[in-house]
């Protein structure tokens, strides 16, 4: 079975040789100074091109940034070399250059103002409340590239694989929310760039290892993967549950927005011509935004009909089109 498995995703007269993908991915192989002036290189422009398209919100720039960035190299050459238990200078390549992006994105920071809402920010927004989803598709993403390292014939859908994780960006916010004392946002794009890097670094091992290329390392490859992928497995359990409460707290204040956006529907029913424009939450408050008269049913009756549908002691706020907001209380108080 895993010979059949091999010859389907690996068809012989595709495969690149062992020695080819080390080249590839070994900065310390071969040429090693152009190799490393053209990661350091291209590292730095990227998370300059990045950094600019997050503080301008713009998507085709980041974008941009994502094809030129190096950094899955040397991390798919971690996933090589764990499979073949041998000692790569990998990790220290993604270590620094970690570093560098984020610094990147802190003395970026230095043109946002103190006032700045990070969260009005899409780019940075997006990146700062990672869950689930955005694991399992960084995983199909990184089966996906590490297939595409192997075979001679899909080397042109790489450019897709870097667009489609996300590693750069999430490091330059890093470095831009914490350059803003915004802790807990960095730590969120942090969590966001490491389930990344697990995810490439588990699925290139896992690709790797079905594909026969830890097999040239003597009987001592046997133990090597399975040891690594424990390891990896641990690290990996670390990232996903962060991740789980993360979904599972979006799950829960989607759920909590839709229903005060019912009871504040049913408010308005009394009132001609006004009408619920969106709900949201900011900083654990419920804003609801309401278009319509100057005058509107009694507050206390919202809150009313918002006891039962979101939990107690959440703040209610409601700001009308005239831009007058009215503080109505916490739910249950």
């Amino acid at each position: 079975m895993p010979g059949q498995l091999r010859a389907t995703v690996l068809p012989d007269r595709q495969r690149r040789s062992l020695e080819e993908l080390q080249q590839d991915l070994d900065l310390s192989s071969g040429d090693s100074r152009s190799k490393q002036s053209a990661f350091w290189t291209m590292l730095t422009l990227s998370a300059v091109i990045a950094a600019c398209g997050i503080l301008t919100d713009s998507t085709a720039t980041v974008i941009g940034a994502m094809i030129i960035a190096p950094l899955s190299t040397p991390i798919m050459g971690i996933a090589l070399g764990a499979v073949q238990r041998r000692r790569t200078t990998a990790a220290a390549f993604v270590a620094l250059g970690c570093l560098l992006v984020i610094l990147v994105g802190a003395v970026a920071s230095l043109v946002v103002p103190q006032s700045y809402d990070l969260l009005t920010n899409g780019q940075i927004a997006g990146r700062t409340s990672p869950g689930l989803l955005d694991l399992i598709s960084a995983l199909a993403t990184g089966f996906a590239g590490a297939v595409a390292l192997a075979r001679k014939d899909v080397a042109a859908v790489l450019p897709g694989v870097a667009i489609a994780i996300s590693l750069v960006p999430p490091l330059v916010v890093t470095g831009v929310c914490a350059g803003q004392a915004a802790w807990w946002l960095a730590l969120g794009a942090l969590v966001l760039f490491l389930s990344n890097l697990f995810a490439l670094v588990f699925a290139g091992m896992i690709v790797f290892t079905v594909l026969a290329y830890a097999r040239t390392g003597a009987h001592r490859a046997h133990r090597g993967p399975r040891r690594a992928h424990v390891m990896l497995g641990l690290l990996f359990t670390a990232v996903l549950l962060p991740l789980g409460a993360n979904t599972v707290a979006t799950v829960l204040l989607n759920t909590w927005t839709l229903r005060a956006e019912s009871a504040a529907e049913r408010w308005l029913t009394d009132s001609p011509g006004a009408t619920v424009t969106s709900v949201d939450a900011q900083s654990r408050t419920l804003y609801i935004h309401v278009r319509g008269p100057d005058e509107l049913p009694p507050i206390q009756a919202l809150l009313s009909d918002l006891e039962g549908q979101i939990p107690d002691g959440v703040p209610i706020v409601v700001d009308t089109t005239r831009g007058r907001q009215i503080t109505a209380g916490r739910v249950g108080g």
